[in-house]
């Protein structure tokens, strides 16, 4: 049974390479940046640009930011261990909710810990069980 399973997935990962869909996971060996070191697991990691980062403003790698994250690191630890629901919301993460709402003359803001939680969030808040989203293949 395990080898028709194994042939079934080596089938599935032949059709998508075939298809050009296939996603090789790459390692990065440099910070977050436009240039970065990078290339495909087990080969040499070359000098590349990256367009695919979600690091718009250049804060990945801004001293001001690393800065900041080694005095956070000290005195709070590293990160909640799980969602603010479950473990609670820190005062620093609800200081600059109100900070960003204040700069964006919005009546509140809400942090999210990645895009995929960001874009999910917006979903669930706009979208109901009567509508529906239609999009593209490339999105």
């Amino acid at each position: 049974m395990m080898d028709a399973i194994k042939d079934e997935l080596a089938a599935e990962l032949a059709q998508l390479r075939a298809d050009g869909t296939y996603k090789q996971e790459r390692s990065i060996a440099s910070p977050q940046s436009a240039h970065i070191i990078a290339g495909a697991i087990g080969a040499p990691p070359a000098p590349v640009l990256n367009f695919c980062a979600n690091n718009y403003l250049g804060l990945a790698d801004h001293p001001d930011i690393i800065a900041a994250a080694h005095r956070a690191l000290d005195e709070r630890g590293f990160g909640m261990a799980s969602v603010r629901f479950i473990c609670g919301t820190q005062d620093l993460h609800l200081e600059l909710e109100a900070r960003l709402a204040r700069f964006l003359h919005t009546e509140a803001s809400i942090l999210f810990g990645s895009c995929f939680d960001a874009n999910g969030g917006v979903f669930e808040a706009l979208l109901g069980a009567e509508d529906a989203v239609i999009s593209d293949a490339l999105n």
